[in-house]
């Protein structure tokens, strides 16, 4: 039982943004079917593995039930039709003009069930110059300006510790199917959803690409106050080669934190506009390589500073927050990354099965 009781979604992707959606829904009781190719959706074969399932595939399709069906066939395409009759949500991931070519566009299947919420999730969107242009998230992070100011103080871009177009895109796609299905409810009718990476993960620059969205220029990361440019939004390397980070920008901060280090005068500089404020930055260098990483955390552990230690995954899973709050569950033989989201009248969660 859960919020989605009773809603019977389709799920043709593959991957991350789609099945990230499916999961989500599936996570609050939604019937999801993944209707898989006969060699499977190919995150089935990503390493690592965890209780014969690739630990990526598991948290990403629990809780749904599995066809394999071959959709160039009659006798697939026909299993499928039939359960479009029924279904309330049909989610797709293929490129612009696939499902089309295989008998379920947009049309026929919104033609074959006026209520059905049809999602399509893609890196450009359905029309455009860039709608045919194959691509994963590096490839939209790069086109959507992004990657430029994922770079190290060399000014050279690396490659994101996250795929955020592909999370962006799950979580748009999520919103919008949702706000569907409130609609339908008072019409009575469905609808089409154009999802695209690209356009998902547009809006996340609203913070610091202020003067580029107003038609100037363009943000350089030295210069920018969330990026770089700031002694109180920053990492610092430790005496034992480990790093910490000011994540807090208030003056409040500002004053606590150089009050405490007896350098109350620096405090100005914390005022300063992002990239004029190198010599707090190199102040701050020089205190944090004094003292190993455990060594801050227990001075910074009674003072009120926007402060964290840079903890690896492992690290982070295990500590005392995630165990509190019960993010990292153990069930059937793997472990999961709990629901983000969480409702008070709800009984407590347990994952779902991955699909055979």
């Amino acid at each position: 039982m859960g919020k989605l009781s009773g809603i019977k979604v389709l799920d043709l992707t593959q991957f991350l943004p789609g099945p990230m959606l499916g999961v989500m829904l599936a996570d609050q009781g939604a019937e999801v079917t993944k209707i898989e190719p006969p060699a499977g959706d190919p995150a089935r074969g990503e390493a690592p593995f965890e209780g014969g399932h690739s630990v990526w595939f598991r948290n990403l399709n629990r809780g749904k039930t599995s066809l394999r069906l071959n959709l160039k066939e009659s006798a697939g395409r026909d299993a499928l039709w039939a359960r479009i009759d029924t279904a309330d949500i049909f989610l797709e991931g293929f490129r612009p003009g696939v499902m089309a070519r295989l008998g379920f566009g947009v049309d026929a299947v919104r033609a074959r069930n006026p209520r059905i919420i049809y999602c399509s999730i893609s890196a450009f969107g359905q029309h455009g110059p860039l709608a045919h242009h194959p691509a994963h998230d590096l490839t939209v992070q790069a086109m959507a300006g992004f990657l430029a100011v994922n770079d190290g103080a060399d000014g050279v871009p690396v490659v994101p510790g996250v795929a955020a177009s592909d999370m962006a895109a799950g979580l748009t796609a999520l919103s919008a199917v949702l706000m569907a299905l409130f609609a339908r409810e008072r019409t009575g009718q469905g609808d089409a959803i154009d999802i695209a990476m690209f356009d998902s993960l547009l809006p996340w620059c609203a913070h610091t690409a202020g003067d580029a969205i107003a038609g100037g220029a363009a943000p350089v990361s030295g210069h920018q106050r969330s990026l770089g440019g700031a002694a109180f939004y920053q990492i610092y390397a430790t005496k034992d080669g480990q790093h910490v980070v000011l994540g807090g920008r208030e003056m409040k901060f500002a004053e606590n934190l150089l009050t405490a280090l007896g350098r109350a005068d620096l405090i100005p500089h914390a005022a300063r506009p992002a990239g004029e404020q190198g010599e707090l930055i190199a102040y701050l260098r020089g205190i944090f390589g004094q003292k190993s990483r455990a060594e801050w955390e227990d001075w910074f552990a009674s003072r009120d500073v926007a402060f964290a230690p840079v903890r690896d995954f492992a690290e982070a899973l295990a500590s005392d927050h995630v165990t509190a709050r019960g993010l990292w569950v153990q069930s059937d033989g793997g472990h999961h990354i709990a629901p983000a989201i969480r409702f008070a009248d709800a009984a407590p969660w347990q994952p779902g099965e991955p699909p055979e």
